[in-house]
């Protein structure tokens, strides 16, 4: 078990598992910014402010929700910081977090069945890239896919500490 200023303790597993979802999200994230007005060697995009725009942000929003996921493993994922004002300090109920983890997690995890589909059953060409490039693509883009397991089982862990556990506790 791990310390931190949760009301229970976070397995170690779910503390390594939250620290890893930023970090499979991050390489198609940085994938995503070399496109803006090269397509890796697919047609040739025009980089127009609109899209350049939206690149960044997808990779940025991406990020950011994938570090999300450390709510389900820290303090702030139970009761909402004291700085936040009139709300600060109050206990967040169990499934204002376990909806929005396992729905997305069950989204993510239907984008890998789709991935692993494409990877088994057309190969390299379910990506439209150059040679070598569609391996990078598929490569990048399989480790995100790992978020929406990995996401589940944060869920798991969650739910067990907040629901279960209290339950046993009292």
């Amino acid at each position: 078990m791990t310390t931190t200023a949760t009301e229970l303790p976070v397995p170690v597993w779910a503390e390594r598992v939250a620290h890893a979802i930023p970090l499979v999200a991050l390489p198609v994230c940085i994938w995503r910014l070399p496109v803006i007005g090269h397509g890796m060697g697919g047609e040739p995009l025009a980089p127009t402010a609109g899209h350049i725009a939206y690149v960044v942000a997808l990779s940025v929003l991406s990020e950011l929700a994938a570090l999300l996921s450390f709510g389900l493993v820290r303090a702030w994922g139970e009761r909402i910081p004291a700085w936040v004002p009139r709300l600060g300090g109050r206990r967040i109920p169990p499934a204002a977090a376990l909806v929005p983890a396992t729905i997305g997690g069950l989204l993510l995890t239907a984008a890998l069945g789709l991935w692993l589909y494409n990877a088994l059953a057309i190969g390299t060409d379910a990506w439209p890239y150059a040679p070598g490039w569609n391996i990078l693509a598929m490569t990048v883009s399989g480790l995100m896919n790992l978020w929406g397991p990995m996401l589940l089982l944060l869920a798991y862990a969650y739910y067990h500490r907040r629901v279960t556990a209290v339950r046993i506790k009292t």
